[in-house]
C-alpha cells in the first residue's frame, strides 16, 4: 500500500513511518516540525538526541535499503495538503500530526486557540482532500482516550446503543473531555463521523491511551533512527517522568492522591495498531472507532511498578493537583476491536522499565530539572510554562 504518515517526525508518527516502511509499504511522510519549534519556546529538549529529517531518512535508507519520501509543509495550509495528496495519491493517510499536549492547550489564551485552530482546520482540510480528490483514500486518525473522560459507566468502543422512553437508536458515546486539547479531538472525530456519513469516506479513529516506550525494533537498528523522550511536566508522560526522577535519587511527584486512571499502551504496540488499522480499512461510509490501549493503571500504582522495579530507594511526593480531574473514579475500557484484528499486546513489564532506566541513565546530563515541575494551572486562564519562567 502507499502511506502518507502526517507527524510524520514526531515521537509516534516517525517510528510508524519505519514500521510501515519495513513491512513493505510505499511510505511518505509530512510534517512541519512544530513539534520542534515547541521544544525552543519551552526551553527544553528530548532526553534523546533527535536527528534531523533528512538524516534519519538517509539512516532507513542505509539499513533498510528502502526509500521514504517527505513533505514539508502545513496542514493548515489547504493548498499545500492537497499537492501532497494529489502528488503521494496514497491508499491511506495516518493522521498524527496535531499538538499533542493539554497541558500545552491550557497554558493561557494563545496556547489553547492555537491548539484548536491547528488540530481541527488541519483535520478538517485532510478530509477536504480526500473528497474532492481520492474518496476510497482511508483515514486513520490518532485521537485520545482522553475524549471520553472519566464516566461513571464502562467506555465503549467508540459507540453506545441507548434506549430512551421506549426507543433504540446507536450513537457516538458521550465525550467529556478534559482540556482544550482533548476538545480539538472530540471535534476532529465529529467532523470525521459527518463526512463518513454525508460524503461516504472511510476512516478509523483510534482513541490511544497514554503511550509508554521509546524505542521499536526498528528504531533500534542504528542511533540515528531514535524517536523522541519526552519527560517534561507539558509534553512528557508520567511513566518517562518517574524513570527520570528515579534515576536522579528524587521523589517521583503524584498529581494529588494518585487515583487518577489511565489507559497504557506500549510504543511497539502503537506502530503495530497503525498498520493493522492500515491493512484492514474501513468500509466506505462507515466512521470505525478502536480504543487503542492494552492495559489501564492509576497514577499511584505507576508510580508503585516504577519504584519497585528500581534497584534503589524511592520515595513519592503527593503535589497539588494542576488539573481538574475526578481523583477516584471508575475506569472500564472495552478494547477488543484491535485484538480481533490481530493485536498482540506488551504489557508493561520489568523488562521494559528497566530499558527506559537504561536510557535515562545514558543522558542524564540532558535533564532538566525545572521542566519537570508543573506549572501550568487548569484553573486559571493564564500560566507560565516553566517553573524558572
Amino acid at each position: 500500500m502507499r502511506i502518507l504518515v502526517l507527524g510524520g517526525d514526531g515521537y509516534l508518527g516517525w517510528p510508524t513511518a519505519l514500521h510501515l516502511s519495513d513491512r513493505g509499504h510505499e511510505v511518505a511522510v509530512a510534517d512541519n516540525f512544530a513539534r520542534r519549534g515547541y521544544d525552543h519556546e519551552m526551553g527544553v529538549q528530548s532526553l534523546v538526541p533527535i536527528e534531523p529529517m533528512q538524516t534519519r531518512i538517509d539512516a532507513w535508507h542505509e539499513v533498510s535499503g528502502k526509500s521514504i519520501k517527505s513533505y514539508y509543509g502545513d496542514l493548515v495550509d489547504a493548498d499545500f495538503t492537497y499537492e501532497m495528496v494529489r502528488d503521494f495519491r496514497p491508499d491511506t493517510i495516518v493522521h498524527f500530526a496535531e499538538q499533542r499536549a493539554a497541558p500545552y492547550s491550557m497554558i493561557d489564551r494563545k496556547h489553547a486557540v492555537y491548539t484548536q485552530q491547528n488540530n481541527v482546520v488541519g483535520n478538517l482540510n485532510v478530509l477536504f482532500a480526500i473528497q474532492e480528490i481520492d474518496p476510497s483514500i482511508h483515514l486513520v486518525k490518532l485521537g485520545t482516550m482522553g475524549e471520553y473522560g472519566t464516566p461513571n459507566i464502562d467506555i465503549e468502543e467508540g459507540w453506545l446503543e441507548v434506549t430512551h422512553k421506549g426507543r433504540t437508536d446507536r450513537m457516538l458515546f458521550p465525550k467529556k473531555p478534559g482540556s482544550f486539547y482533548h476538545l480539538s479531538k472530540v471535534h476532529d472525530s465529529h467532523n470525521i463521523e459527518f463526512a463518513c456519513r454525508i460524503w461516504g469516506l472511510r476512516a478509523t479513529d483510534l482513541n490511544q491511551g497514554v503511550v509508554y516506550g521509546q524505542e521499536t525494533p526498528q528504531t533500534a537498528r542504528d542511533p540515528r533512527l531514535a524517536t523522541r523522550f519526552d519527560y517534561d511536566a507539558i509534553f512528557g508522560t508520567v511513566l518517562n517522568r518517574f524513570v527520570i526522577q528515579a534515576v536522579l535519587g528524587h521523589p517521583l511527584t503524584v498529581y494529588g492522591s494518585g487515583g487518577q486512571t489511565r489507559g497504557l499502551i506500549d510504543i511497539r504496540d502503537t506502530v503495530e495498531c497503525i498498520r493493522l488499522a492500515a491493512e484492514n480499512p474501513a468500509d466506505a461510509g462507515e466512521f470505525r472507532v478502536f480504543n487503542q490501549m492494552t492495559e489501564s493503571f492509576s497514577v499511584g500504582e505507576i508510580a508503585k511498578v516504577v519504584a519497585n522495579c528500581f534497584d534503589g530507594g524511592v520515595e513519592v511526593e503527593h503535589l497539588e493537583n494542576p488539573r481538574v480531574e475526578q481523583s477516584e473514579h471508575h475506569y472500564n475500557v472495552v478494547h477488543t476491536g484491535l485484538v480481533e484484528l490481530g493485536l498482540e499486546p506488551h504489557l508493561l513489564s520489568n523488562t521494559l522499565i528497566d530499558s527506559l532506566f537504561g536510557i535515562a541513565k545514558a543522558h542524564v546530563d540532558r535533564v532538566d530539572l525545572a521542566a519537570m515541575r508543573p506549572t501550568v494551572q487548569w484553573r486559571t486562564g493564564s500560566s507560565p510554562m516553566r517553573a524558572d519562567g
